[in-house]
């Protein structure tokens, strides 16, 4: 597992690994480019809600040591989205026995190929996409709201089922499932099963205002 990871604008993955993994000794060992390797990224709901994995992807392509001038730039950009300590650890070891491998190895896949499957169905990848695509604003925030909807405002969302029209959903439990600057994903589970609904925001949310006040035209619309 590494302990971090970022994209950099070119669309390589960037992975901070203990020098001692299986990951590293591989790639420090292997020729240029002749390393291939697959990364699995699961995605969690951060809430308690059944089938709570959200999505899967799998990033295949190449994999090797980031070395020379790359390094701190690499290195910059992994501090900048994922403060980690053991940055200060990438320097050979000076503990026993002195094996002169560093504490902590970045690791750059190059990356051919991308699948995806998710709540929005499963599908290929452009690579040049991954490269182009800029992290959605509310993905630092994602966690900590869905939590306080969940715990807080569990009769709010439940209101919601007023603007699914036909499709019946009083009486079911309703629980946040995902949130971006696009919308707000819901589970209603209870009865004979359960289903998602999504309710998107009237525009766009660049930040944590404009999210609130995008929730509140959201649950207004529900109450009438």
């Amino acid at each position: 597992m590494p302990v971090a990871r970022t994209v950099t604008p070119d669309g390589d993955v960037i992975l901070l690994v203990s020098g001692e993994s299986t990951a590293a000794r591989a790639a420090a060992h292997a020729q240029d480019d002749d390393l291939t390797a697959v990364i699995e990224i699961t995605d969690v709901a951060p809430v308690s809600v059944p089938h709570r994995i959200r999505g899967r992807a799998w990033l295949a392509g190449w994999l090797t040591p980031v070395r020379g001038d790359e390094r701190a730039a690499c290195a910059a950009l992994l501090a900048e989205r994922h403060p980690v300590g053991e940055l200060l650890g990438m320097r050979e070891s000076q503990d026993p026995p002195y094996t002169g491998r560093p504490a902590w190895m970045m690791l750059r896949l190059e990356v051919g190929e991308i699948s995806v499957d998710d709540l929005w169905g499963a599908e290929h990848v452009d690579p040049e996409d991954l490269a182009a695509a800029e992290a959605d604003p509310m993905v630092a925030h994602e966690t900590e709201l869905l939590q306080h909807l969940h715990s807080a405002h569990g009769d709010r969302l439940g209101e919601l089922c007023g603007l699914l029209g036909a499709r019946e959903a009083r009486g079911m439990t309703a629980v946040p499932l995902s949130l971006d600057r696009l919308g707000l994903r819901v589970r209603f589970t209870g009865g004979a099963g359960s289903f998602d609904a999504r309710f998107d925001f009237p525009e766009p949310v660049a930040d944590i205002c404009g999210l609130r006040r995008a929730m509140h035209s959201l649950f207004s619309a529900a109450s009438h």
